[in-house]
């Protein structure tokens, strides 16, 4: 899949701008998701987008030096396979948040999957935290309460999911730079992610499986390419430069969602809601100066 001649450089700017290509890709893929949960089961065309992932992968692995043979060589096995299936559950998860509180609600509390990913290290990869880390997370705890606000008139217990959501991200998370480490690089976990996932959502995909109007099919087409667009950007991105440089551009996918939540399907916030979006955010985006700064030499 050949790159755009914009983004055909390598550098930090580049991988800048391959991220920001990409949090549009999956905003979009965000939206239609939730358009297609309104009339279709999840598993169902969550499996067929993984299909879709899973023919990417094999193509980019095929391509790589060594072949399919190194790209699923790993010392961890279990674990990649384990970290496929979570992911692949986690995305079922997400979309059906998507379709029971609407994109904007979902985004704001998923927006605290770097902050506990930053809690899950600490004891799965053995990394130090500080107490100004530590605090930041704890900040970022408070946001999700001010979102939810429990036991108020505004609290759904639906909402449940999209933190769910993010602490199933979170693990995935901490479990791919675990296997990344042992098998020292990550071209296995990329494999297995898509092998994977594909594989358990096609155990349970077609007991749900439902006749689609032509429309939706065309829908179906765009949540494939844009899903694997996105995908691809983001390998690009983390080819270019460090993933300390891009995380801060994350933040970007839930502000694209949120937009595409009231511009397309008509979702408000409030501003309580905001204020906690604006505590996650802020937070998160300290972690990772912090975690800048101790990478800086000298």
């Amino acid at each position: 899949m050949p790159a755009a001649p914009v983004l055909s450089a390598s550098g930090p700017a580049a991988g800048i701008r391959f991220a920001l290509v990409a949090m549009v890709f999956l905003a979009v893929q965000d939206g239609v998701s939730k358009h297609l949960a309104e009339a279709y089961p999840v598993p169902f065309f969550v499996m067929i987008r993984y299909w879709f992932f899973a023919l990417f992968v094999l193509a980019l692995a095929g391509r790589a030096p060594g072949g399919l043979r190194a790209a699923s060589r790993t010392r961890m096995p279990l674990v990649q396979v384990f970290r496929g299936l979570l992911l692949a559950a986690q995305i079922l998860v997400i979309v059906t948040a998507f379709d029971l509180i609407g994109l904007a609600a979902t985004q704001s509390v998923f927006a605290l999957h770097p902050l506990l990913t930053t809690l899950l290290a600490i004891p799965i990869l053995g990394e130090a935290a500080g107490w100004r880390r530590l605090a930041a997370v704890g900040v970022g705890l408070l946001g999700v309460l001010v979102i939810l606000r429990p036991g108020s008139a505004v609290f759904v217990p639906e909402a449940l999911l999209a933190l769910l959501a993010a602490a199933m991200f979170s693990v995935y998370h901490v479990l791919t730079r675990l296997v990344a480490r042992e098998d020292g690089g990550s071209g296995p976990a990329f494999f297995y992610t898509g092998i994977a996932g594909a594989a358990g959502l096609t155990l349970l995909g077609p007991f749900f499986w439902t006749g689609m109007t032509a429309a939706d099919l065309g829908w179906l087409a765009v949540l494939c390419v844009v899903s694997l667009c996105g995908h691809y950007c983001l390998i690009r991105a983390l080819d270019a430069t460090e993933a300390v440089r891009i995380q801060p551009l994350v933040y970007l996918q839930m502000v694209f969602g949120i937009g595409v939540g009231a511009l397309v399907f008509g979702e408000a916030v409030d501003w309580p809601a905001l204020l906690g979006v604006a505590m996650i955010i802020g937070a998160g985006l300290y972690v990772i100066w912090r975690e800048m700064r101790a990478r800086a030499p000298g």
